[in-house]
């Protein structure tokens, strides 16, 4: 069951939800059809209801929102981006332990 914690963004609400966010935001790249974007989901899962209140997460369907993906030149999926106050910060491409994916982020926390 996927977190009530992580969001939707789109590219009707991107700007609104990562670039004017207080908080730094985690955005999760990814696709229906991604084997590897199945199993990184319930990473980010957990990893948004640990850190309520001190991270945004939320995650862009690359086919739906095609412009918020090319802006960020997303060429594979699952592509994560770490933002902070509007600029990203890191960015990961592919399948990414839990334990390496909470080292990035608490680099930029």
């Amino acid at each position: 069951m996927a977190s009530a914690n992580v969001l939707t963004f789109t590219d009707a609400n991107f700007d609104q939800e990562v670039a004017n966010s207080s908080l730094p935001v985690l955005v999760d790249f990814w696709a229906t059809w991604c084997g590897p974007c199945k199993m990184i989901a319930p990473i980010i899962d957990e990893i948004a209801d640990a850190k309520v209140g001190v991270l945004k997460v939320g995650k862009v369907d690359v086919d739906q929102n095609q412009a918020v993906a090319a802006r960020y030149g997303i060429r594979a999926i699952p592509t994560i981006i770490l933002f902070k106050n509007g600029e990203v910060k890191e960015q990961i491409v592919g399948m990414v332990s839990k334990n390496d994916l909470l080292a990035k982020i608490e680099a930029v926390l």
